[in-house]
């Protein structure tokens, strides 16, 4: 299966697990983190939804410092390469959620933001489509979406570490379900976007570089 076939394959996959999740899976999810689970519980796993933050900065700084490198007319080796894929990637999923987020306008399971509606205090579940505003972009998740734009890149790049980027994304998401920061079905589109933002990445890269000069 061509690399285009599979991704629209995985796109039609996705698209059904999030339209299960949104319509049976999001709201009891949402209802049981809320009344069940204690407060000690979800700070527990809080912290790890702060595992993405440090990802756009890192990003910004590679990207200078190794592109400086560049610049001196030094060579890169294949860590520092893979570095810069995992730096454009994460930038760009960063314009790619946005738009997405402002397209659907969903609403977040808990009233965090400047008094936002939300399901757990207001009732309101949905799409809103291009409302705008922070109360409004749940969905993707941006935070998932950053971790795995990194992690597929690795993925692709150094995949004997499997295991090792399942697990940070799998830890990503718990954090981001278990304090009731995102629904499923948001974590599951932010997975997608950020799997297909790295991906792409490589591809690109791979398609650009000298020796496939040949192909173009």
């Amino acid at each position: 299966m061509k690399p285009l076939q599979r991704w629209l394959t995985a796109l039609l996959l996705v698209t059904l697990a999030v339209v299960i999740a949104y319509q049976w899976l999001d709201r009891p999810i949402a209802l049981f983190v809320h009344q069940e689970l204690p407060h000690q519980a979800r700070s527990a796993v809080e912290p790890l939804t702060h595992i993405p933050d440090p990802l756009i900065p890192a990003a910004v700084i590679v990207f200078v410092v190794l592109g400086l490198w560049g610049l001196a007319g030094r060579a890169l080796a294949p860590l520092p390469a893979t570095m810069v894929l995992c730096s454009l990637s994460v930038t760009m999923v960063q314009a790619f959620k946005n738009q997405l987020k402002l397209v659907f306008g969903r609403t977040w399971p808990e009233t965090w933001i400047n008094n936002n509606p939300s399901f757990i205090r207001d009732g309101v579940y949905g799409f809103h489509w291009f409302h705008g505003g922070g109360g409004y972009e749940s969905f993707p998740s941006g935070h998932m979406a950053a971790t795995c734009a990194v992690l597929s890149v690795l993925w692709i790049c150094y995949p004997r570490l499997k295991s090792l980027y399942l697990l940070a994304g799998l830890a990503v998401a718990v954090g981001l379900i278990g304090a009731n920061f995102h629904f499923l079905s948001d974590v599951i589109a932010g997975a997608f976007v950020g799997v297909t933002t790295g991906w792409i990445t490589t591809v690109l890269f791979d398609r650009l570089s000298p020796r496939n000069a040949g192909r173009r």
